[in-house]
């Protein structure tokens, strides 16, 4: 094993570290590479979001089995933890265990993998070359020859912009100093931000409802604080999940808050509205939608999910599905187009499999635009994985996987599934309108 080349895993989040765990239980040599100051360095950035599924869902178990090694006590499986609280009794704990610590590499920004000697189109002895990571740590560039690669970035550096193209809107790289992408901390630091201020919500997954309910509890305090939701939906309804029927209930008691907030009117809602532009008019922003403008808006949070970075993985012959940007056999299960359930099927080795042999994408990145990645999918992915990569056949293609439902699909919606009429929300109105 010492003569053996280490897996290259590519990130630090929790399913970067899962895959180190489960290597390190089979003795198989890796490194890992995050471009973070720490491990978990995207999980610190939403440290103060309560997440949907519990502990139980949250912690792979080759990782539990390494920490309870050292006494670690697992935290009780019902509650729901912050990104903060998994950082610092999970992922933290994890990264510092004497089987992990020593081959984890921090700021080590990875920016190109290729098969050493090789480029993309040269075929013959491809399979018998290593891989190469190249990445640079403070300031110098590195080379890393590898066995495998693991690819667990996940998409939270990429998030889309509000852009209905899907690129960006006009004006907007303009005005990214007013535009926060992903969730804020409305409630803590960032509170003084949103105060009393006018604020568009863009995006109509679970973290838009859960920065409109956040934003609502600031404007219980400070009333001068007017909130607007803008969605690309037709039907409103479509946004609130599964209810009472979710398998997660803090994910589905979401859904319900904020169905109850718009039947009050306590939020102005714009739906459809597809943004075009933004436009500045005096201090504030003015969003350009088709037919439709939404005027007098001082900041922007931009919940619109993200997307994957495949540019270091250029030299590599790697397939992604053309539309979601996923794994390509994940794609009928995971399609927003096609269905809105939450959870997919067990998958592992099988299906996570890449044209450039031992290299694999794993985790939220697997699922490409999707927005519908839980923790546990990804662990039982590298679990798989690494058993392919020890040579345990049977064990990679034994893949189990228990999930919580959603509660709600889109081609098959139950009857008791979260509904708002269309009657109970303003429509692509400007603010005044709206008011």
């Amino acid at each position: 094993m010492e003569n053996q080349l280490p897996v290259a895993i590519i990130g630090g989040g929790p399913v970067a570290l899962a895959a180190a765990a489960q290597l390190a239980k089979r003795e198989i040599p890796f490194v890992l590479l995050e471009q973070g100051a720490s491990v978990g360095a995207s999980v610190l950035e939403w440290s103060h979001i309560q997440m949907f599924s519990p502990w139980e869902f949250n912690i792979d178990s080759a990782a539990a089995e390494l920490l309870a090694e050292t006494g670690w006590t697992a935290p009780p499986k019902e509650e729901l933890p912050t990104g903060k609280q998994l950082f610092d009794q999970y992922l933290y704990p994890l990264s510092e265990l004497n089987k992990l610590k020593p081959y984890i590499r921090t700021e080590a920004r990875v920016t190109a993998i290729h098969r050493k000697g090789l480029d993309k189109m040269r075929t013959a002895g491809r399979e018998k070359a290593p891989f190469e990571v190249v990445y640079q740590r403070h300031n110098v560039d590195h080379r890393l020859e590898a066995s495998a690669v693991i690819d667990a970035t996940g998409t939270w550096r990429t998030p889309n912009p509000i852009g209905a193209s899907g690129d960006y809107a006009a004006k907007e790289t303009n005005y990214s100093s007013r535009i926060h992408y992903g969730i804020p901390d409305i409630k803590g630091s960032q509170a003084s931000r949103y105060s009393g201020k006018t604020v568009a919500v863009v995006g109509s997954g679970h973290s838009a409802i859960h920065a409109v309910l956040l934003l609502h509890e600031l404007k219980l305090k400070n009333p001068e604080t007017t909130i607007h939701w803008v969605l690309r939906k037709q039907s409103l309804g479509d946004a609130f999940g599964g209810g009472e029927l979710d398998g997660l209930p803090a994910r589905g008691k979401l859904g319900s808050r904020a169905a109850a907030l718009v039947k009050e009117g306590a939020v102005n809602v714009h739906t459809p509205f597809y943004i075009d532009g933004l436009e500045q008019e005096e201090e504030r922003i003015n969003l350009i939608g088709t037919g439709a403008t939404i005027k007098g808006v001082d900041e922007i949070i931009a919940a619109t999910g993200a997307r994957p970075n495949f540019s270091f993985v250029r030299e590599l012959r790697y397939a992604a599905d053309s539309s979601i940007e996923c794994v390509p056999k994940l794609a009928d299960l995971i399609d927003p187009n096609i269905h809105s359930c939450g959870t997919v099927r067990p998958h592992g080795e099988a299906e996570l499999s890449q044209p450039e042999q031992n290299f694999y994408i794993v985790g939220a990145k697997s699922y490409g635009r999707a927005p519908t990645f839980l923790l546990a999918t990804g662990y039982e992915q590298v679990r798989s994985v690494v058993a392919a990569l020890a040579g345990d056949w049977d064990s990679a293609r034994e893949v189990k996987l228990h999930l919580p439902e959603t509660g709600v699909c889109s081609v098959s919606r139950p009857k008791t599934a979260l509904r708002v009429s269309q009657a109970s929300c303003c429509g692509p109105l400007d603010a005044k309108k709206a008011n």
